[in-house]
């Protein structure tokens, strides 16, 4: 009998850059990255979770950005970045709460 492997890492912890990313754009204003960057940055020190280091967190940052734009959640136009319908969808709480409801609905079909 075959064994499935998973070939997809996937964390089990909030992703803190992310979420930050999301909320500052789901705010509905353009951003070009620096100040987008300075905003998520801002947002994170008050939360206590920045670590790394700040140019650390700037390429992160950047990754996580991209990852959004390559996902049609987040629109980049030169350099300009705006978020994009649906952009919650990339956010901790949304694969949290999708995650309960899959468990919730195997759990109900025992």
């Amino acid at each position: 009998m075959a064994t499935v492997r998973k070939t997809r890492f996937s964390r089990r912890v909030p992703d803190h850059v992310t979420d930050e990313l999301v909320n500052v754009l789901l705010g509905g204003k353009s951003y070009e990255f620096n100040a987008l960057f300075l905003q998520v940055y801002e947002n994170l020190k008050l939360k206590n979770a920045v670590s790394g280091g700040e140019e650390m967190l700037r390429l992160r940052s950047y990754e996580k950005l991209q990852n959004l734009v390559g996902r049609g959640l987040a629109e980049k136009k030169l350099k300009i970045y705006r978020g994009l319908k649906g952009l919650e969808q990339a956010s901790s709480a949304f694969t949290l709460a999708r995650a309960d409801a899959a468990a919730a609905a195997a759990a109900a079909a025992r």
